[in-house]
């Protein structure tokens, strides 16, 4: 009965599917189910193909942890695909990578309209937990979206740079405008802090956020800011609630996916769209990459496998979510480990930068060959956990996020190639390539302005 109500409640955000400019500007038809109470709101949010998977991945095609062959690059069903992997498209036709987002927007305002008609005294406990949850994935879903579609983050400059639609309501019947860069990431902090308020410390569904997640996605936030403290402050608060690791060694290493899903590094678990390309058969790890991790590095087994057609070249099959060609884009303590680590080293706080990558390496690394990092000079420790970071997180989602931010520091500027048939392709450093091209039908329905080229 209640998959049917669900299923029903449901038909009205399926109206956002066949556009997301102004959710097509379209009302819903009013003899499908409206959600009333607070029982619908937790069907809703508890809907994880809906809330928690078919993120963007335009950020992890354009990124350099990975290649393709001109073969399987030219054989891409999708054109967006085989120019974003170029980073030569200059129109999006699909409209999926910024309509999937702006669904889970929708139903979270939905969720939050529903609540400011109910007494919350009647059940104040349900109340406060489906109030931070919806605050939390429209928190999550804006995020997602300011990463791939707006331009790096600069404090000096994001008060004049485009942003992104702050959609507040489930209403259809106002015109979708972009908020500056500034107010964009403004609102995700407040909606996070919000979550933070609201969310328990504890969750027993999978998909659902408590404290710690909220924590962790402001910690994220922060770090795309460059402000340091302030990501420092809240992954500190994260990891004071929920610190385990898993230990590598204690992963099935020859598995075709070892780690497993939902485990106890986990916060909050996310995925992105399908995307062939993406598949340990196609996308080959960078060599240069792929040599960073030593021998005795249990990530090294434990995260590729010899390319089945091409012995030579690795794929990926380390993902958190036990899948192929889906990346993992949710939140892991893992992670906040290296947000912390990075953070304590830019503001001084050297010991527990230490700390914090040691910690991680003693769960990557095989014991018996495992020396404590103890370089102290910033600079150089700085160096370290950043390539770290890089190897931790390879397929998780935040490639794209750190050189679009690294990118802005002269000493750790990258031009990005790729090789087509002996065609060179480049992707300099703080190009307006960085902000990937919002789908033409939304623009030319909502009229809300392009990014710059």
């Amino acid at each position: 009965m209640k998959r049917i109500l669900l299923n029903r409640i449901l038909g009205i955000a399926v109206l956002i599917n066949s556009s997301c400019s102004d959710f097509l500007n379209l009302k819903p038809d009013q003899k499908m189910a409206v959600p009333k109470s607070l029982e619908h709101c937790e069907l809703l949010l508890n809907d994880y193909t809906a809330m928690n998977t078919s993120y963007p991945t335009l950020g992890e095609v354009a990124n350099d942890d990975y290649f393709l062959n001109a073969s399987d690059w030219s054989a891409l069903a999708e054109y967006e695909d085989q120019q974003t992997y170029i980073w030569a498209v200059d129109m999006i036709i699909l409209n999926n990578q910024w309509q999937n987002p702006y669904k889970v927007v929708y139903l979270s305002n939905q969720v939050l309209e529903v609540l400011s008609k109910l007494d919350p005294s009647q059940d104040v406990q349900k109340y406060s937990k489906v109030s931070g949850a919806a605050h939390f994935f429209r928190a999550f879903a804006f995020h997602q979206v300011a990463t791939t579609f707006t331009l790096p983050y600069r404090e000096s400059s994001a008060a004049q740079e485009m942003g992104i639609p702050l959609r507040l309501s489930p209403d259809m019947d106002y015109k979708s405008v972009r908020a500056t860069q500034k107010e964009s990431y403004m609102q995700i902090i407040s909606d996070y802090k919000l979550a933070i308020s609201h969310l328990p410390k504890t969750e027993i569904l999978k998909g659902r956020p408590h404290k710690a997640a909220a924590y962790a996605g402001l910690a994220r936030v922060y770090l795309d800011m460059q402000d340091y403290k302030q990501a420092y402050a809240f992954a500190d608060s994260c990891l004071q609630l929920q610190k385990e690791l898993l230990n590598y060694k204690d992963l099935n290493q020859t598995a075709s996916y070892p780690i497993n899903r939902f485990n106890k590094e986990v916060l909050f678990p996310a995925i992105g769209m399908y995307t062939p390309m993406l598949s340990h058969y196609q996308a080959r790890i960078d060599t240069t990459l792929f040599n960073e991790f030593g021998e005795h590095d249990y990530r090294k087994k434990v995260y590729f496998q010899p390319n089945v057609n091409d012995g030579d070249n690795y794929g990926f099959k380390g993902s958190y979510d036990n899948s192929d060609a889906q990346p993992f884009v949710g939140l892991t303590t893992s992670e906040v480990y290296l947000i912390r680590a990075e953070s304590a080293v830019r503001t001084g706080k050297v010991v527990q930068a230490l700390v914090d990558i040691n910690r991680l390496l003693k769960n990557r690394i095989d014991v018996d060959y495992f020396t404590p990092i103890t370089e102290t000079d910033p600079e150089k420790l700085l160096l370290f956990i950043l390539k770290e970071r890089r190897k931790e997180l390879i397929f998780r989602g935040q490639r794209w996020s750190d050189l679009k931010r690294l990118n802005q520091d002269d000493r750790f500027k990258k031009t990005l190639v790729r090789v087509i048939d002996g065609k060179e392709y480049r992707l300099e450093p703080n190009s307006l390539k960085y902000s990937h091209l919002i789908p033409d039908l939304v623009i030319s329905e909502s009229g809300i302005p392009q990014n710059k080229r």
